[in-house]
């Protein structure tokens, strides 16, 4: 599954666009990559939200998830 739609389906952020545009900025595994990298269970996601920036490591990859299971996706680290 690409970033920015992994990112959107486990509600870490509210839309693909801005997904899409958030992932200009983010590192997956330490290193920089693009809104097209695909996202494998075990990859360590960090998010820059201003000031914070979240880092959390993917647990499951499922291509639609409801609002209780979306959580299950990911923990923060």
């Amino acid at each position: 599954m690409r970033l920015d739609k992994y990112l959107k389906v486990s509600r870490l952020i509210k839309r693909r666009s801005v997904a899409n545009d958030a992932c200009d900025g983010e590192r997956v595994n330490g290193r920089q990559v693009k809104a097209s990298y695909q996202v494998k269970v075990g990859d360590v996601i960090e998010i820059a939200f201003g000031q914070r920036t979240l880092k959390v490591e993917v647990t499951e990859v499922n291509e639609i998830a409801n609002k209780s299971n979306a959580a299950a996706m990911y923990k923060e680290i």
